[in-house]
């Protein structure tokens, strides 16, 4: 996408915007309940919300050791939370937009494979507001409340929004004999201050805290929804945001574009290691459980001067600094005692580490018109990045292990694109673009010097759409088609150092020679009556990767982890203006891989349909909703490791999304 504001119509590039009132129809809570409706849009579910995220077959699946290196950016009001998306609940979202492809000149190395930028509601100029509220089933209730309105005689408006989301979660422990060690409980706080003195100044100051309180005890050694754990874990984070975001057109001919963010959050995650619980173990003593405990700081500064003609050659210049702190505890408790072969093994250890990432980057930006229905634009962005690592892993009866690693690269990115109106309201686009990411490291645990390090990769995009929208409104189509080569693409496997200690399941990034994606993406949305409206997206993928090289063995050649060949999403919307509404939405994904080798497990396609049936006016909303109707099972992540004593076998073992629930929803606006 380009530096500069243009209409969706015009924009250059494949994307998905969900509004406001898309966002209140399809879905409840969290962005995962609308990531169906992104085309080439997937999650991992390792997490009890989905912090991890792929476009196009690329993004990360996991961190659990090591730096933040995400490759898909996550923006919420300007702060950047990218590897942090259980932060994403959507009360009070006005939009959100997905940028699919390489957006270098936008975001650089954070946004290699795109860009997903939420966006709060606003305040307003009336005063207003509205109160929400939900319950049902597995103890599921929110409330929240927003209020909003002008501040007589400071030039300025606020907005205010407050939520709190609690479930018992969708598990039974059956060996602790409860419903809601999987539970959730996620609470959203948002302040918004616009500050406009006159035409040429406008000042945007966000503060929010999302606090999210999750359980997590989602695996069950028969890939049932009854665990057996007698260690269930948690899914914490406690967010803090800050972004000031100021436009000054003071000046004749150029606009100054201000935007400073800072954020932290306190994150734990903690699991059961084995799954189980010494009677489901017996006679063996298998016992193992680990805690995370996250401390992530970011701050981030943007200055960006671009001109103001409206024709002619336009250009955009900026400087953009961003620095990130991570702290971390990795505490590893386990026991393995076998009575029967007379062995056993401890593996206690706590690894404490502390990361530091400076970005620092310029960028530039031409546009004009070729014609006045043809206009291009060229963006180029060069990044430097520096790093530094340090860790201490302390074992009980084994001498304590070390790493320190201070990586830096320079890198650039950019696009040439071309916009050319058939009509009006019709356009097609041509696009290359190029993507970065930067290198970095794995820890020693068993891995050869040589495969320590690993340096950064490239992208190329390849892209041409087309997009229409009538003059009436009443038919909307985009679709795009593209290729993109990657060269010395990061890839992530895992493998078990020890056969009885599921607490070595390690993690390790390497550069394989090359791979590639390419596919559709495609979206549809008709008023075919007054009162019904129709929609589809479609996103079909082919993804592979080559010469990947794991314990010095060329893995054959395979399409990349969590990147279905196809996902579509139907649905349909009928309104009558006297108050009753009906929408029912159908969403699919075909099957993909769940890792890269050595597992070799695929997850199975699936379909899920969705229904919510309501009464509306200008003060009241009410209405009715069920979600996967059918109460389908399908899974989210899995992994293939020998998790059961005594001769633990390699065994698939996924973990299972949302069955059926419904509820019942009051809005009330004043």
């Amino acid at each position: 996408a380009t530096m500069r504001s243009v209409p969706d119509l015009r924009l250059p590039g494949s994307a998905t915007v969900l509004d406001a009132r898309t966002l209140r129809a399809a879905g409840q809570q969290h962005f995962e309940d609308v990531l169906p409706l992104v085309p080439n849009l997937n999650w991992s579910g390792d997490t009890s919300r989905p912090r991890y995220f792929q476009i196009r077959g690329i993004g990360e699946l996991e961190q659990y050791q090591g730096a933040p290196n995400p490759s898909v950016g996550f923006l919420i009001d300007d702060v950047d939370f990218s590897g942090l998306g259980s932060a994403a609940t959507m009360f009070d979202i006005a939009r959100v937009e997905v940028l699919r492809g390489p957006q270098a000149t936008l975001y650089g190395a954070n946004a290699l494979a795109g860009l997903i930028y939420v966006q709060s509601e606003a305040p307003s100029e009336k005063f207003g507001g509205r109160v929400e509220l939900d319950a049902g089933d597995y103890g599921m209730r929110s409330y929240g409340g927003v209020i909003t309105g002008p501040v007589a005689g400071l030039h300025s408006a606020f907005r205010l929004a407050a939520q709190r989301y609690v479930s018992n979660g969708f598990y039974r422990n059956a060996y602790l004999g409860r419903n809601n060690t999987n539970n959730r409980d996620e609470t959203t706080v948002r302040g918004r201050w616009r500050y406009t003195p006159d035409k040429k100044l406008k000042v945007d100051l966000t503060v929010m805290h999302v606090a999210i309180n999750n359980g997590y005890d989602a695996w069950a050694i028969d890939n049932s929804r009854t665990t057996q754990s007698d260690q269930p874990g948690e899914d914490v984070q406690h967010s803090t945001g800050i972004s000031l975001h100021a436009i000054y057109r003071g000046w004749r001919r150029t606009t100054l574009t201000t935007i400073a963010t800072y954020a932290r959050s306190l994150i734990g995650y903690g699991y059961d290691g084995d799954w189980g619980n010494p009677q489901l173990w017996a006679p063996y003593t298998y016992q193992y459980s680990e805690f995370q405990a996250r401390d992530r700081s970011t701050r981030s500064l943007e200055l960006r001067l671009a001109s103001n003609r409206k024709h002619g050659l336009r250009w955009l210049v900026g400087v953009y600094t961003f620095e990130l702190r991570e702290g971390l505890t990795d505490t590893n408790l386990g026991i393995y005692v076998d009575p029967i072969g007379g062995y056993s093994s401890t593996t206690d250890s706590v690894l404490t580490s502390r990361y530091r990432s400076r970005n620092g980057a310029l960028y530039g930006e031409l546009d004009g018109d070729l014609s006045p229905r043809a206009r291009w634009s060229i963006g180029v962005r060069g990044e430097r990045r520096t790093a530094r690592y340090a860790d201490l892993t302390t074992n009980v009866g084994a001498p304590s292990t070390s790493n320190a690693f201070d990586p830096a690269d320079n890198m650039w990115g950019g696009h040439v694109s071309i916009d050319y109106a058939l009509s009006r309201g019709e356009h097609v686009y041509a696009l290359v673009s190029r993507g970065y990411k930067a290198g970095g490291f794995n820890l020693s645990q068993g891995l050869p010097a040589n495969e320590l390090s690993f340096g950064p990769e490239s992208l190329l995009n390849y892209e041409i759409g087309h997009k229409l929208e009538t003059a009436n409104g009443r038919l909307q189509t985009d679709t795009s088609l593209f290729y993109m080569r990657r060269y010395s693409p990061q890839l992530k496997t895992g493998t078990q150092l020890v056969a009885n200690d599921p607490n070595t399941f390690v993690f390790y990034t390497g550069n394989a020679r090359s791979g590639y994606s390419y596919g559709l993406e495609s979206s549809v949305r008709a008023r075919a009556t007054r009162t019904l409206t129709l929609g589809a997206a479609l996103g079909w993928l082919q993804t592979q990767y080559s010469g990947f090289v794991q314990n010095g063995v060329v893995l054959p050649a395979r399409a990349l982890p969590h990147a279905p060949d196809w996902q579509a999403a139907v649905n349909a919307t009928w309104r009558d203006p006297r108050g009753p509404y009906l929408r029912i939405d159908v969403t699919g994904m075909g099957g993909f891989y769940y890792d890269l080798p050595p597992n070799p497990t695929r997850s199975r396609p699936y379909g899920l349909a969705n229904i919510k049936l309501g009464w509306s006016n200008a003060r009241y909303d009410v209405n009715l909703w069920v979600r996967n109707l059918l109460d389908k099972n399908y899974t989210v992540r899995g992994f293939y490791f020998g998790d059961q004593p005594p001769n633990f076998p390699n065994t698939l073992y996924t973990q299972l999304g949302d069955p059926r629930t419904w509820g019942v929803h009051l809005t009330v606006r004043y």
